[in-house]
């Protein structure tokens, strides 16, 4: 049989939120402004937007959406630390539907970056408030920032963040510029910085033009190198896939703006009490001992990480079902696989990183079982989720926040809503028609492999 599948979620998604600049700096606008200010800022937006840099446009329901309902305080926190540099606005879609249709907003959250008035792109940076705190600073200065000393070189890898400086032998370099079109792209996700004097990394036994990759300072180990020298062929690729392979290293630190980048690929994770800003070296301590185990099982495709516990509790008691007094002071271990697939270490992480080779090993041999996260199936089932008159045509419903979602359903926004043709159930088509029922049927119609059955007659196709 047929399966149509909409979240459980309302349609009525409402508020649109739109961003400009006032001055140098960027903006930013979450929905700080009372609703009476909404036709000013459109207008004002649409008439001087072609003086202002950047914009950013995001769109999401306060109210009802959960997702928006997690990312408004968000933007209120990262609103109070931009305070003075980047200025806030919204606009309700329900009072200015034109404007919403204008910037081509169709799921909640939407987030877009304008640049001189045009839409530039979408947003596709990290959704918390230091993430979106240290996405709009970022965007307030060069794409590549000039080193003149060796005293400007320390000073700039000296930081929080792993850093990327390309050295050259003068401003006319070819390669430069393809390093300068690089930054430009990638700014958003790295820091860059470039020297046109190759002196300025002899230091580093570097005497002609490359790419230096710092890892962060407070990452430091004796499993790896700090530092990655890229000397290949320059270009946008190149270089970018050089950055992806080894800007984390052996075992990054995860956070909520870097995760998704992470879990591209199959991931573990210790979660612990993790604090890099002021304390490295206890930060430090079970990072050292899930590398020297990491170390052991290089080239099985499975990739590590450590991470904040207290940054992650919700995500881990929702989707790995463990509780906050699960395991005390020590470490939570996970693998979250890139098909969706979740495992936990029941077993205490013990200091000699005996527990954690024995569930790598498991998890190897494919000991491990699963977790599934899923509400209980209800006793009986009288709702009025399906096509009465067609037994081959299902229409459920899921609650895409209290169960996992099947891979291939990949749920942004709400309602999302999919059809799995008979036979093809991995392959589900995506519906974006209209939400009245005529819509629905003329699109089951279409799509159905069978003829549709209506009102006790046959709806031939």
């Amino acid at each position: 049989f047929h399966c149509f599948l909409p979240s459980l979620f309302p349609s009525f998604l409402v508020s649109l939120l739109v961003s400009f600049l006032a001055s140098s700096p960027p903006c930013f606008l979450p929905s700080l402004f009372p609703s009476f200010l909404d036709s000013l800022l459109v207008s004002f937006f649409s008439s001087f937007s072609p003086c202002f840099p950047l914009c950013f446009l995001p769109c999401f329901l306060p109210s009802l959406c959960g997702h928006c309902k997690k990312l408004a305080p968000e933007f209120d926190r990262a609103a109070t630390r931009l305070k003075g540099s980047v200025r806030l606005a919204k606009v309700d879609c329900t009072t200015h539907s034109e404007t919403c249709g204008r910037f081509g907003v169709s799921g909640y959250p939407t987030l877009k970056i304008f640049r001189y008035g045009r839409d530039s792109a979408p947003y596709d940076g990290p959704r918390t408030a230091e993430g979106i705190y240290q996405y709009m600073k970022k965007q307030t200065g060069p794409d590549s920032v000039l080193l003149r000393t060796k005293e400007d070189l320390q000073a700039f890898v000296n930081n929080y963040d792993a850093s990327i400086v390309g050295v050259f032998s003068g401003a006319d370099s070819s390669r430069l510029a393809e390093f300068l079109n690089a930054a430009g792209l990638l700014r958003e996700q790295f820091r860059f910085a470039h020297s046109t004097d190759l002196q300025l990394a002899e230091d580093h036994g570097i005497h002609s033009e490359c790419v230096l990759l710092f890892r962060p300072p407070r990452l430091s180990n004796t499993f790896e190198d700090s530092l990655v020298v890229f000397k290949d062929y320059l270009t946008i690729g190149s270089l970018r896939r050089f950055i992806r392979d080894h800007i984390y290293g052996l075992c990054p630190h995860m956070t909520l703006e870097n995760r998704d980048r992470l879990r591209v690929r199959d991931l573990l994770t210790a979660y612990y009490d993790l604090d890099y800003h002021h304390n490295v070296r206890g930060s430090n301590y079970w990072r050292n001992r899930v590398m020297k185990v990491a170390s052991k099982y290089g080239g099985r495709g499975l990739t590590y990480s450590v991470a904040n516990k207290k940054d992650f509790l919700s995500e881990l008691e929702d989707d790995f079902g463990l509780g906050t007094s699960d395991g005390g002071e020590l470490p939570f271990v996970t693998i979250r696989t890139r098909l969706g697939h979740k495992y936990t270490m029941r077993e205490e992480f013990t200091r000699d990183g005996q527990s954690l080779e024995r569930f790598l090993d498991d998890y190897f041999a494919g000991r491990l079982k699963r977790y599934v996260k899923s509400e209980p199936v209800p006793e009986r089932n009288t709702a009025d989720v399906k096509l009465y008159y067609d037994p081959k045509i299902v229409i459920a419903k899921m609650n895409a926040v209290e169960n996992d979602v099947p891979l291939g359903y990949d749920v942004q926004g709400f309602p999302t809503i999919y059809f799995a043709p008979v036979g093809k159930k991995d392959e589900p088509v995506r519906y974006e028609g209209g939400r009245e029922l005529r819509d629905f049927l003329n699109f089951l119609k279409r799509e159905a492999s069978h003829s549709l059955v209506l009102s006790g007659s046959k709806d031939e196709l």
